[in-house]
């Protein structure tokens, strides 16, 4: 058996495939790109594993790695639009019950925002990360971090037209 099937990298890879999927998946926005992303990063992982120096912080130096993957891919990627996806929006919104209306104005809100803060919305609420995690992985202070989120809310609320209730999305 190779030394690597025991590492630390191999078995979080192995125990969170769907979260690694979401998070790509949640930048991009296309199945197949998203497991691009995620099979580009294992593999960037896998060739990089020497360089993580403290085994415990795998989970952080991963998701840096998917995230830069993600960041890398709208650098070299300009945002088309795809017919495709927009007809399939289309349907599953006349198909879904009206109250679902507000989750696909939420996303979409999500999906406009610059791709830093759009990160760190994605990290904190999907993944349910803390700010400390998070300033790690996009490599900012907590101050920075904390700042941005605070900013991308601001910029939901006011792109969804303003919360009845502001707690909704409080830090």
């Amino acid at each position: 058996m190779d030394a690597t099937q025991d590492s630390p990298l191999i078995s979080f890879i192995q125990e969170n495939q769907e979260k690694l999927y979401r998070i790509a998946y949640a930048h991009v926005k296309n199945q197949d790109d998203a497991l691009d992303l995620v099979h580009s990063s294992i593999v960037k992982a896998l060739q990089k594993q020497h360089t993580l120096r403290n085994q415990e912080c795998v989970r952080t130096w991963f998701y840096r790695i998917l995230v830069n993957e993600c960041m890398t891919y709208f650098r070299k990627k300009s945002r088309l639009i795809y017919l495709a996806d927009i007809g399939d929006k289309l349907l599953e919104t006349s198909a879904q019950p009206h109250g679902q209306d507000t989750y696909l104005d939420l996303y979409s809100a999500i999906d406009q925002l610059p791709s830093q803060l759009k990160t760190i919305i994605i990290l904190r609420y999907f993944e349910d990360l803390k700010l400390s995690t998070i300033a790690e992985i996009t490599s900012t202070n907590l101050s920075t971090t904390k700042s941005r989120l605070y900013k991308a809310l601001e910029l939901l609320k006011l792109d969804l037209g303003g919360m009845e209730d502001d707690r909704s999305l409080s830090i």
